[in-house]
């Protein structure tokens, strides 16, 4: 096994962290990382914002539901979808600009992001850092937009905490093979698998709170999409992304 999938496969996330600035020279390691990494037509439909005032990370710690790691961390990364620079592109080429409306934008945006924040995921751990990424950055859209001062064509999809851990948290059992890799077509038989996993997750959850805890892995995501989320999505949408709708 090589270093680099022994770290992959090693991964967890951290929420504590010490109180060490992190070198600028690793993280600018990490954003050249992140520019490095695979895009659709090369358009590099990624902005990475990085957030490292204390009051500025308490803001956004508010804004995400609270999360006091990001208080912590020395360094609070937002990672956006871009199209900003494609809309400029087609204004300095005098050409017609289509991304508004089509669907295939937000998906393109948002892979786009996973591919970068899991390159700075992995850079930051070759580096000995602890990461953890942050989906409350779109509890409250609105006010992170306006907190960014994001143009037209950009918005805010995910937050990574970086910084140099205070506690190993362990490893998470993850979902079992069979359940994740299919061959040739999906096997949709997966309640079995599913129940077994239950009982590893359970297991792992009690010992990990010497039995304060104990749940599901069914019941935890069960309950997250029981309801919506988050709301004002659609509304930070369709201002970001359809600015001319109005």
């Amino acid at each position: 096994m090589n270093e680099i999938i022994r770290s992959l496969k090693n991964h967890r996330s951290f929420r504590s962290y010490q109180k060490k600035d992190i070198d600028e020279r690793e993280l600018e390691q990490i954003i050249q990382s992140v520019q490095a990494a695979p895009n659709w037509i090369n358009g590099q439909q990624v902005s990475v914002i990085a957030i490292k005032d204390a009051e500025r990370k308490k803001r956004f710690a508010m804004l995400s539901g609270n999360q006091r790691y990001i208080e912590e961390a020395p360094v609070f990364l937002i990672f956006c979808l871009d199209f900003y620079r494609s809309y400029l592109a087609s204004q300095i080429e005098n050409t017609p600009f289509e991304v508004s409306g089509n669907i295939d934008t937000l998906l393109v945006g948002a892979t786009d992001v996973g591919i970068a924040l899991g390159t700075a995921v992995t850079a930051a751990e070759s580096l000995g850092l602890g990461t953890v990424p942050i989906g409350g950055i779109r509890r409250n859209l609105n006010e992170v937009i306006t907190e960014l001062n994001l143009p037209p064509y950009v918005l805010p999809v995910s937050g990574l905490c970086i910084g140099h851990p205070a506690e190993d948290p362990g490893l998470k059992p993850r979902l079992p093979k069979e359940a994740v890799y299919h061959e040739e077509v999906y096997q949709q038989e997966l309640k079995p698998a599913l129940e077994n996993y239950n009982n590893i997750y359970r297991a792992y959850l009690e010992e990990r709170s010497s039995g304060s805890k104990s749940g599901t892995w069914t019941g935890a995501v069960a309950s997250f999409y029981s309801k919506q989320y988050y709301e004002g999505i659609e509304e930070a949408l369709k201002k970001q992304l359809l600015p001319h709708s109005k």
